[in-house]
């Protein structure tokens, strides 16, 4: 790849760079310092590692100009290519030339109307997940988190259409391809179609899903039932300037970004939020005594939303401080100015939510979790984790009622403290989610008689 700069001086390359394989081990070490690090050597920073070669993003401008002009900044470069193949051509990883069309097609499975029955599976699923607790299990917490998105996924997506035994069968086979997902796309060729263990589960429960996903539409299309889920929403959806409909590649397509990026990202804050209330015992007191008054008498429902405040900002906050989205890309189109330099097209350029929400400079308290910074008004560029522009995530005012419910539910009946001498770390695959995260659980009333 080569830059064409503008100004004295060519885009700098990041310190450390090895030849051939240039910055892999470092990423390999540790990805979100080695992020944190490039801001300090420029408003854009040239990586490589491997073959890949790209230009990372490190200013809120330059960041929000990239999500903004989708038609300049598309997802066409390699990671893109490999999503595809991964997902299917959905809403999050197809071209610009198809974006519009299938957002319009998707928006009514997110319209406001349909919220509140997602938000009572929400809550109904929580609740069974958290009832096979008991005082003092050691919890996997990512490992419990993933089971529990796992389970509001597939209940929002087909309501009653799956059998326990499928339902089983979907569960074990999303967390199959969630555990090789991230392996297989950073593979580079000839190895991603080698006959490996990894490459074998992947394709195999991709495949499983998918004909799962496609067994269930050919069952829906005798029925004119709406079913008030996710999936009834995708099937009867239509363009309004077209009138087309989502076909069921289109469909299958679009249900297996909602199984993997979807489950991921909300598992992972869900996970980052009970870490972080462990480790600050005064910010759980105050959210189990909203939690007490605002459920004292019923289960969480999307009525209770707006009285869950503390429990909302404490989401947010995670949000914040733990951005699941630490590296995301696109490809320029044309010959495009960034900055002070000209990028021919065909340039891969990486821009991280996670680099974004943790520049010092940029906000010299932004390691402390404080979810009362988000009182008075939301902190700068705290949207950016749920992307911007046309591309903005369709999904995120459901992950937030998702994760603000199912925090409410869990803390309703359980606190979950740290393991003494546990040292957590983030790890950065398809997100950014907490490495060995082992918690007790304990009852409320349990915690009401130690204290």
């Amino acid at each position: 790849m080569t830059i064409k700069p503008t100004g004295q001086t060519r885009i700098p390359l990041a310190p450390g760079a090895w030849p051939i394989i240039g910055h892999s081990l470092r990423l390999l070490r540790d990805q979100l310092a080695f992020l944190g690090s490039l801001p300090a050597h420029g408003d854009l920073v040239r990586i490589k590692a491997g073959p890949l070669k790209a230009v990372v993003v490190c200013t809120p401008e330059l960041t929000r100009q990239v999500l903004r002009d989708d038609r300049t900044f598309d997802k066409t470069d390699r990671l893109w290519e490999h999503m595809r193949d991964a997902l299917g051509n959905n809403l999050g990883t197809c071209p610009r030339a198809s974006h519009r069309r299938q957002r319009r097609l998707v928006q009514p499975a997110f319209h406001p109307s349909r919220l509140p029955s997602y938000a009572d599976v929400m809550v109904t699923q929580a609740a069974d997940v958290a009832a096979a607790w008991h005082d003092g299990q050691v919890l996997d917490v990512p490992a419990e988190m993933g089971k529990l998105i796992t389970k509001i996924t597939l209940a929002t997506l087909f309501s009653e259409s799956l059998s326990a035994t499928k339902l089983d069968q979907m569960h074990g086979d999303v967390r199959g391809l969630l555990d090789t997902v991230t392996s297989h796309l950073l593979m580079w060729p000839p190895l991603d179609r080698l006959p490996l263990p990894i490459n074998r589960t992947y394709r195999a429960t991709r495949f499983r899903l998918r004909q799962a996903a496609m067994q269930i539409i050919t069952e829906r299309r005798s029925s004119t039932h709406d079913h008030g889920d996710l999936l009834s929403a995708l099937m009867t959806a239509t363009d309004p300037e077209t009138g087309d409909a989502l076909t069921d590649t289109e469909i299958t397509d679009t249900i297996m970004a909602f199984l993997i990026a979807g489950i991921e990202v909300a598992a992972a804050i869900l996970s980052w939020a009970l870490h972080e209330l462990g480790r600050h015992p005064d910010i759980q007191a105050r959210l189990n005594t909203e939690v007490d008054t605002v459920l004292a008498d019923h289960p969480a429902t999307h009525r209770d939303l707006p009285h869950l405040d503390l429990t909302g900002r404490i989401i947010a906050e995670t949000i914040r401080l733990h951005t699941p989205s630490w590296l995301l890309t696109r490809a320029t189109t044309t010959d495009t100015r960034l900055g002070p330099y000209t990028l021919p097209k065909g340039t891969t350029i990486i821009y991280s939510p996670y680099l974004i929400q943790h520049l010092e400079d940029h906000d010299p308290t932004h390691q402390t979790f404080d979810p009362d910074r988000w009182i008075s008004q939301p902190p700068r560029d705290a949207g950016i984790a749920f992307g911007g522009g046309a591309r903005k995530c369709i999904g995120d005012t459901f992950g937030i009622i998702e994760t603000t419910l199912a925090l409410a539910s869990i803390t309703k009946h359980w606190n979950l403290h740290h393991l003494p001498h546990q040292t957590v770390r983030p790890t950065a695959t398809l997100v950014s989610r907490p490495d060995q995260l082992h918690m007790h659980a304990h009852t409320r009333t349990q915690d009401r008689r130690s204290t």
